[in-house]
């Protein structure tokens, strides 16, 4: 046979067999967190058929205010809001199942409805016990004054148990109970060894983790072939991000970060799909920059100015209650994380939060040791030291809450839009002006 011919036919093969009728939409978090993804899911998922979350746990938190009642999401993907889409929580999650349980209850009393049929769990995903909040707690005191200033939701123990090969999944659960118990057993017993002042009743947890495998068990499946066959029949599909690009664990702002990858790369291993199987990767971005905890900030601002930005932003985080560190747009960061995620389009959020100040800063590079860089420093005490490079821009002193079409956002307000598509290279395809579902521009 032909060469030529053999290659045809081969490639037919490969086509129809993996061939997808639709790619997922990604939504990332583009700074340190706490940008409004909950209300850019909530605006794209009233089209999807299936919304994921792929990474981290309950120390996210994210926001979906409809008609005045406000929704708080931590483990749940806050699509789960709209009636007819599905909720994954992928194996990349690790999950707590008491704040699961509470955070279902909660929400349902507010209005959530019919979650019931709509919740899938991976069998994969692992979980989170309240020895690892224990340790998380412990080893945040042992640092001192040299804290991360982590949510202490066990997070990070937890991850630490996977990668060690000795954390438990949901499959776990869900299998032989006496070799579930053997294996929590083994799991106390080296947490205990680590540290000493971990009180854990074995026997009470166990009685309690028994309950929760029948009240899981019908929400429970193997989530890979799920969205496997979701994509291939046409499915629309969205995937929410957690926590945020600058807080990834190879790509933030290290050790300040979390313990997850939360760039576009913990979508394909906490979800079980293709790189081929993503369509748009959408970076929500707030129209000024926040962080909470400790680490370093370039744009920050300890002035009049920040607590404008904090007070008018209601800057308190969703999870930690603590109030955020608030500064001006940092452009060299976002440049870096575009890079790391290929955004192909940009939702900015709060830009109302902006509409009182007759002057704004827009940081657009850095400095280091007085030498202008073209790279994200890797080095904390380097990102520290950093001078910012700002451009000053007219603010419009005017109200946009109002605002419904980009041609009727006061000129200066499209300006500082246009500003950040052009230092970006990346379309903006939505703006925020206000905390409603409604209060969105489409561009």
């Amino acid at each position: 046979m032909a060469t030529c011919e053999r290659i045809h036919q081969l490639n037919g093969v490969v086509n129809s067999s993996s061939s997808l009728s639709s790619k997922a939409t990604v939504i990332l978090g583009a700074q340190w967190g706490d940008e409004g993804k909950g209300k850019a899911v909530d605006q794209l998922a009233a089209e999807a058929d299936i919304v994921c979350r792929c990474q981290g746990g309950n120390n996210a938190g994210h926001t979906v205010v409809i008609d005045g009642t406000k929704f708080f999401f931590h483990l749940l993907p806050s699509g789960i809001i709209n009636s007819k889409c599905t909720a994954v929580l992928g194996n990349g999650v690790v999950i707590n199942l008491p704040a699961l349980f509470e955070e279902l209850e909660t929400n349902e009393k507010k209005g959530l409805k019919d979650w019931h049929d709509r919740l899938v769990i991976s069998d994969r995903a692992h979980i989170v016990f309240d020895l690892h909040q224990q340790a998380d707690g412990m080893q945040e005191l042992e640092k001192g004054s040299k804290s991360l200033g982590t949510t202490k939701k066990g997070i990070g123990p937890t991850y630490s148990s996977k990668a060690t090969r000795n954390g438990l999944r949901i499959c776990d659960l869900l299998g032989d109970y006496d070799e579930f118990s053997k294996k929590f057993n083994i799991l106390v017993e080296q947490y205990q060894r680590m540290f000493p002042l971990l009180k854990v009743d074995v026997d009470a947890e166990l009685k309690l983790y028994k309950e929760f495998a029948e009240r899981i068990r019908p929400y429970v499946t193997e989530t890979v072939t799920f969205l496997h066959k979701a994509l291939k029949e046409g499915k629309k599909v969205l995937v929410e991000g957690a926590n945020a690009a600058m807080l990834d664990i190879d790509f933030g702002t290290y050790p300040y970060v979390t313990s997850s990858n939360c760039s576009v790369g913990g979508v394909f291993t906490g979800l079980g799909v293709a790189p081929k199987s993503i369509g748009e990767v959408i970076g929500v971005v707030k129209a000024y920059t926040t962080r909470v905890g400790d680490g370093p900030f370039p744009t920050e601002l300890n002035d009049d100015i920040g607590c404008i930005l904090q007070t008018r932003g209601h800057e308190y985080g969703v999870t930690t209650k603590r109030k955020r560190r608030c500064g001006w747009l940092d452009l060299a960061l976002l440049k870096f994380t575009s890079i790391v995620n290929g955004y192909t389009s940009i939702f900015v959020t709060k830009l109302d939060i902006l509409d009182t100040l007759s002057e704004i800063k827009v940081c657009t590079g850095y400095r280091l040791d007085g030498k202008k860089i073209d790279y994200f420093p890797s080095h904390a005490a380097d990102l520290a030291k950093v001078e910012p490079i700002y451009e000053i821009v007219e603010g419009w002193m005017t109200s946009t809450e109002g605002v419904r079409s980009f041609d009727k956002l006061p000129v200066n307000a499209q300006k500082y839009i246009k500003m950040i598509e052009k230092n970006l290279e990346t379309p903006v395809k939505w703006v925020g002006v206000g905390a409603g579902r409604e209060s969105v521009v489409s561009l």
